[in-house]
């Protein structure tokens, strides 16, 4: 493969017709104390998200700060219990798994953070970081660990002899290729990678983005792709779910999503993504106002206050995601038969 990004087109094969990872209404609170003689307040950082993503296939999380998807990478790595819901990993619930279960789970589904270098032990050498997750998980055999190892080191692109080496020793790209080989090294089922390129060259961000299309082929692994980069998302997603206040607002196919977007916040999302191609570019939408905040959400539709679409009746019902096309939206300004109106 090139060091071009290559587009990532939907893949239907014989153990895809199951998900793999099924979330349902997933919702995650945290109580807030207010000080002295005020009462406590609930955060509401995950309010009701449900998707699901089957093997060799790619969901992509996107929305700005504050949205929700930091929140839904701890949940679906089993960092946070979801406060309600259900998470199910090849059918089994997570969020109601015994210890022993819960256990195994772990194992089927790993991450893959922002800063590698924050996320690797600099006492640590390359080659232990990767052997690390099979001693804990049972394989005991030393031999056996060291193979496994170089094996998935040079999966990833690196060589021989940066096995006995430390993380400061390498470049951003190779550190976070070597995140990638560590997350790999149980073979899981899905993999959560939370903005796994933001902090790399342009370069390097395609051939780490080719990398892990690569490995997803070989693998058949399913990947939850969180990012703020639109432009990175056109190429590796094949499903795209923006989220707004903890919520879900729009879920649909990839090149619907991009080449007909419906939600207003979606649309102004995509209007601020930067294009050299003239075609491609749309007409700026700006919206006014800042986030809410979740700890007192606004009645009806949380995006009301800053839509331009907004009439009485997003500030009495909070609209469900409902059925539009291809994709599924939570507005009441967008009509049940898809047309995008006016913004």
């Amino acid at each position: 493969m090139t060091d071009a990004v290559m587009e990532n087109p939907s893949r239907a094969t014989e153990t895809d017709t199951e998900p793999v990872l099924r979330a349902r209404d997933l919702r995650r609170e945290y109580p807030v104390t207010r000080g002295l003689f005020q009462p406590p307040a609930v955060v509401q950082a995950l309010a009701g998200v449900s998707f699901s993503v089957r093997a060799g296939h790619t969901l992509a999380v996107v929305g700005e700060s504050g949205c929700g998807k930091s929140t839904l990478a701890r949940l679906l790595t089993m960092i946070e219990p979801p406060t309600s819901g259900e998470l199910l990993i090849d059918g089994k619930d997570v969020a109601h798994a015994d210890g022993g279960l819960r256990r195994q789970l772990r194992r089927q589904i790993q991450i893959v953070f922002q800063n590698p270098y924050g996320s690797l032990n600099p006492r640590q050498t390359v080659g232990n970081a990767l052997m690390e997750p099979l001693l804990v998980n049972g394989v005991h055999d030393a031999g056996e660990r060291e193979s496994q190892a170089r094996a998935m080191l040079r999966q990833v692109g690196l060589r021989e002899e940066h096995f006995g080496r430390y993380p400061h020793m390498f470049s951003g790209g190779q550190r976070q290729r070597v995140a990638i080989a560590r997350a790999l090294m149980l073979k899981p089922r899905v993999l959560v990678l939370d903005e796994p390129v933001s902090a790399l060259d342009v370069s390097i961000r395609a051939q780490v983005l080719n990398l892990l299309d690569d490995l997803q082929q070989a693998m058949n692994v399913a990947y939850v792709f969180i990012s703020h980069d639109l432009g990175v998302v056109r190429h590796v997603a094949d499903e795209v779910m923006v989220m707004y206040l903890g919520r879900c607002v729009e879920q649909g196919p990839r090149d619907a999503l991009f080449d007909h977007p419906l939600h207003p916040y979606t649309r102004a999302l995509l209007s601020a993504t930067p294009t050299v191609d003239v075609s491609a570019r749309r007409e700026r939408i700006i919206l006014k106002g800042e986030l809410p905040s979740p700890i007192d959400r606004p009645s009806g539709c949380p995006f009301r206050t800053r839509c331009p679409l907004a009439f009485e009746r997003c500030a009495e019902m909070d609209p469900e995601l409902e059925p539009r096309g291809s994709q599924r939206v939570a507005c009441w300004a967008v009509p049940a038969t898809g047309a995008r109106p006016p913004v």
